[in-house]
């Protein structure tokens, strides 16, 4: 095996590690170190100049925009050329303007961002840059998945919309309205709620809104604690509909509701545990014997995809000069266990498929593995193939050359 003859190839992980989703970055970190940790056993990146082992740094943004800067200004003089940031689309698409600035202010010090779940559908749309990466699905992309499947729920008569007041949150409440409208006219919208995020210590009032509405459904973007409050207080006033989420397959979750949320909460995903196959299994009991603490269970595939994908771009440009590995990461074509996925060089939009899953006991046919040790996991009940997930781009790209 060939020995990094230089030093590492820094990426740093700007995100919140304190405050209200700190929960939500750590996870993010388990994932990234996982990822780093299987390139490095290979013997790293090989480039022009031999072979290079990478190296994960991590930032803390506190989850607030003016941080994530300072923190984007330190890891580039840090040497970082490599930007990895998600859990908050406000943050990404002032990451996106900064990195576009330094990019043409310092050409010598380009650095690329690598989006790994920031998903207003506008970051790869209107604000799209040659700089930015997207790994996740968009907002957009995530709810025509969940509408595949409400839209077949001829039951469903009436439904809450109800999300965090900033950018990802107004484009789940926007997309959910058009796509209702389209797919179901006859599925009244009894409330259309936003509030505001990671700052909400007790959802009793909005649940109780929720409950007296009369609403058979949930729909939610919501994640970390303000979706954990929300389906405690849920289950706490007596309200039995079901939950549509983005994110209602982690992160205490499940946990929150036990058998209250069983057949009841539906969440989407690039990849979930209960995939089923032989290499998923094995890709999720890799990931366990890593991180063998139930708490630590929020296994990413496309942060592992997305590492994948930047070290075959490394090896494609032969080196780390932001240009050429942004043009070779355009092309990237990855698999890991079965999942597979492709940058779609006109946007940046990462292309792969899409999988929904109801809640249900582990044991049942469909959940051989639980969720955080909870004994609950999400049985697949949809998956969308990548052809069928893909939707249109507005973005009018400038490209470097």
């Amino acid at each position: 095996m060939a020995q990094p003859a230089r030093g590492p190839v820094k990426l740093a992980m700007i995100e919140g590690l304190s405050g209200g989703n700190a929960n939500g970055g750590e996870a993010v970190f388990r994932n990234l170190v996982w990822a780093v940790e299987r390139v490095n056993r290979r013997g790293g990146v090989k480039t022009a100049e031999g072979a290079r082992r990478l190296q994960l740094e991590r930032y803390d943004s506190k989850g607030q925009i003016e941080e994530a800067l300072s923190a984007l200004r330190s890891a580039i003089d840090d040497g970082a050329r490599f930007i990895l940031q998600g859990n908050s689309s406000a943050v990404a698409a002032a990451l996106i303007d900064a990195v576009n600035k330094h990019n043409e202010r310092e050409p010598t010090r380009r650095v690329l961002f690598l989006n790994y779940s920031a998903v207003d559908p506008i970051l790869t749309n209107e604000k799209c840059s040659f700089w930015h990466f997207r790994f996740d699905a968009h907002a957009d992309m995530r709810m025509t998945a969940l509408m595949s499947v409400l839209r077949e729920d001829q039951a469903l008569k009436s439904v809450y919309l109800i999300g965090q007041d900033y950018s990802f949150g107004h484009a789940v409440a926007r997309e959910a309205r058009r796509q209702l409208g389209a797919l179901r006219p006859d599925v009244r919208i009894v409330a259309d709620e936003l509030h505001p995020m990671l700052r909400v210590k007790d959802f009793a009032p909005y649940a109780t809104k929720i409950k007296a509405s009369g609403a058979q459904a949930v729909i939610t973007g919501n994640f970390s604690n303000d979706l954990t409050l929300l389906v405690k207080a849920a289950r706490e006033v007596g309200f039995e509909g079901k939950f549509y989420t983005f994110y209602g397959n982690a992160l205490g979750a499940p946990a929150a509701l036990g058998d209250a949320g069983v057949g009841k909460v539906i969440a989407v995903a690039d990849w979930l545990p209960n995939a089923g196959t032989p290499a998923s299994d094995a890709f999720y009991q890799a990931f366990r014997q890593r991180y063998p603490d139930p708490a630590d269970d929020y296994v990413h595939m496309r942060m592992q995809l997305l590492v994948e994908a930047l070290a075959q771009a490394i090896e494609r440009a032969g080196g780390l000069e932001a240009a050429p590995v942004a043009r070779a990461l355009e092309q990237a074509k990855v698999e890991l266990h079965g999942q597979r996925g492709a940058m779609r060089a006109a946007d940046h939009q990462f292309q792969q498929q899409l999988m929904v899953g109801m809640m249900d006991r582990q044991g049942t046919p469909g959940v051989r593995f639980d969720v955080e040790g909870s004994g609950y996991g999400f049985r697949v009940i949809k998956t969308i193939q990548p052809a069928q997930a893909e939707m249109p781009a507005s973005c009018k790209m400038t490209r470097s050359e």
